[in-house]
């Protein structure tokens, strides 16, 4: 058992760490939070019928970990809608992860920070699809989801990130006349 935990922590620690990055906003919670996921893995690996495969398992608890904190927090749909709303002042962590650092595209730049107005499930999808590369019927055995409410879910996503993406070029002065969200 202790290899087959090493090695899923060897392959998916970062994956499961940037899902929850994303997802809460704060690094000392997502590392919590990552070791939350582990424990249960290791509690019930045991249990793991291999309906899927173990990256989409782990996203699945992943998942289920994140909303838990968001329950546990006092006031958790106050505190929801808190985390995602950035327009609020908040204390950010000054020291960029490596895929911040990475990011040099524009565009992408813009769809990190269009993120902040999609709602959680659509930052789930949207984090799943695109930045995990997961298929549609991977996000959906991830989320506990229909195939077909994933793509509803990612078309609303994009289409308001899109919409997002516009307001900003339009507030920053850009010439940019069209914007193009695609998967």
């Amino acid at each position: 058992m202790d290899s087959v935990f090493e090695d899923l922590y060897k392959k998916y620690h970062h994956d499961v760490f940037q899902f929850l990055f994303y997802m809460v906003r704060n690094r000392e919670q997502a590392e919590d939070l990552v070791q939350e996921v582990y424990l249960r893995v290791f509690k019930s690996y045991n249990r793991f019928e291999g309906k899927s495969s173990e990256k989409t398992w782990l996203f699945s608890i992943a998942r289920n970990v994140a909303i838990d904190y968001f329950r546990k927090q006092k006031g958790w749909k106050d505190k929801l809608i808190e985390k995602f709303d950035w327009s609020t002042s908040q204390v950010k962590d000054d020291y960029p992860i490596p895929e911040e650092i990475a990011v040099q595209n524009e565009e992408i730049q813009w769809v990190y920070k269009c993120l902040e107005y999609c709602t959680v499930d659509q930052r789930a999808v949207i984090i799943l699809r695109f930045l995990h590369d997961l298929s549609i019927a991977e996000t959906a055995q991830a989320l506990g989801w229909t195939e077909s409410k994933v793509k509803t879910t990612q078309h609303r996503s994009l289409k308001l990130i899109k919409k997002h993406m516009e307001t900003c070029y339009v507030k920053e002065g850009s010439n940019r006349e069209k914007v193009r969200v695609e998967r």
